[in-house]
């Protein structure tokens, strides 16, 4: 989309893939060159025929890859990571010959966080041919999608879906932890870390990503010597005081006050919690990723908050450090884990395309046939994670990590 980047690079930034080899297998381009007199140039026929369609010669067929986030709205921060993370991957495997010899292509749709919007352009998506789809961005879109995607038996991987039902199809996997592993990983780090005993949750109970990592956050607590001191819900049609949730939380005493929730709302809650003089700390999942780029909002008022995530953006291996610096030049940005999430997901489907032996011939349930068997085989080093692996349910194991705020910027614990 921006900055095609050299093969140089690619190789630097490609992962590392444990999987069995795809197959040898070919596709002829389908648009034949139109017929030619005996006296006309049959070079140039033959010429036009090479480039015609969308196909370049250099590749044997193409693999359609859709995607649908919010790139406007409240959640775009979220949206756009994934859409020009995905660009960046696309235009790696490309340059490094595609996959199984296949030219990638990517289309991404805009849902505003909207189930409706995200079903419209699923549907838009399959009018372009899509064959497989890496999305949704968002849990509930997501769950509303993949009950679309298993009718037409479409392979799909979210890159950062995390509501259970987001995957509770045989055709769909995610890259990111459920809502419930979130809610038990975020219990353990604080109990194992010894960072508070007396907790306060703020929750969005009408979201189904904040109320499933609410439940099992409060599950694991109670294994982990954790005292949820205060509750407080809200819900989409009530965000914008928190006043009252955060008086019962520093009234009961609470050490740290845990948000499952959006950066936009924890913006909102760190301002008036500044404003009453609170200064529990503040710990959250992959959701608060982006309250950095909140408009209007006084990033000193982020100072030390922690989230649980898979991605830091300034750890030191070379496969991260690599990333980022391509990222940044060519968005002018530091990438968050949503990034590194569809990143991730773009080399998970070149991993599994391969590893199931994936050709443009196929049909679109044949390949994910082929791609759900794969899945469960293969064994990717990414971004945000080494060693993932995936059961046949479709969720990924591997080890979470957690950032904290400091000096304006996200830094490894």
């Amino acid at each position: 989309m921006k900055k095609l980047l050299s093969l140089a690079m690619a190789a630097t930034l490609a992962f590392s893939v444990v999987a069995c080899g795809g197959t040898d297998n070919t596709q002829n381009n389908d648009n034949a060159a139109p017929e030619a007199s005996e006296d006309a140039g049959s070079t140039d026929a033959a010429s036009d025929a090479a480039t015609e369609g969308d196909v370049s010669s250099s590749y044997n067929g193409v693999l359609k890859v859709g995607g649908i986030g919010p790139t406007t709205g409240g959640a775009a921060v979220y949206g756009k990571a994934v859409m020009n993370a995905a660009n960046l991957a696309v235009e790696e495997i490309n340059a490094a010959g595609g996959v199984n010899g296949m030219e990638l292509q990517f289309q991404f749709e805009d849902d505003e966080h909207d189930a409706e919007k995200s079903v419209n352009a699923y549907n838009t998506l399959k009018d372009w041919g899509m064959q497989m789809l890496m999305g949704t961005v968002t849990s509930t879109p997501c769950t509303a999608v993949v009950n679309e995607s298993a009718k037409d038996n479409m392979f799909h991987l979210t890159p950062s879906g995390s509501a259970v039902e987001s995957i509770a199809q045989p055709n769909a996997f995610r890259v990111c932890f459920s809502d419930p592993n979130q809610g038990a990983a975020s219990a353990q780090y604080i109990g194992e870390n010894g960072i508070a005993t007396k907790v306060a949750v703020i929750y969005d109970s009408s979201d189904v990503y904040s109320s499933g990592i609410y439940e099992k956050f409060a599950a694991e607590s109670a294994n982990q010597g954790i005292e949820i001191v205060a509750q407080g819900a809200f819900t989409a049609d009530n965000k914008t005081d928190f006043s009252q949730q955060l008086q019962a939380a520093k009234d009961a005493g609470a050490e740290l006050v845990f948000l499952p929730i959006y950066y936009t709302e924890a913006s909102v809650i760190l301002k008036q919690a500044a404003g009453m003089n609170y200064e529990p700390i503040f710990f959250g999942c992959d959701g608060l990723d982006g309250l950095l780029a909140v408009e209007g909002f006084d990033t000193s008022l982020a100072e030390g908050v922690m989230l649980l995530t898979p991605f830091a953006a300034d750890a030191e291996d070379e496969k991260t450090k690599n990333f980022v610096a391509a990222y940044q030049a060519a968005y002018g940005e530091i990438p968050n884990q949503f990034a590194a999430d569809a990143y991730d997901a773009m080399y998970i489907i070149k991993a599994a395309a391969e590893q199931a032996g994936i050709t443009a011939d196929m049909s679109v349930s044949d390949m994910c046939e082929g791609m759900k068997t794969a899945m469960t085989q293969i064994t990717v080093d990414g971004l945000t994670g080494e060693g993932i692996t995936w059961d046949a349910e479709g969720e990924p194991s591997k080890s979470p990590k957690a950032v904290k705020i400091t000096d304006g910027v996200y830094t490894a614990m």
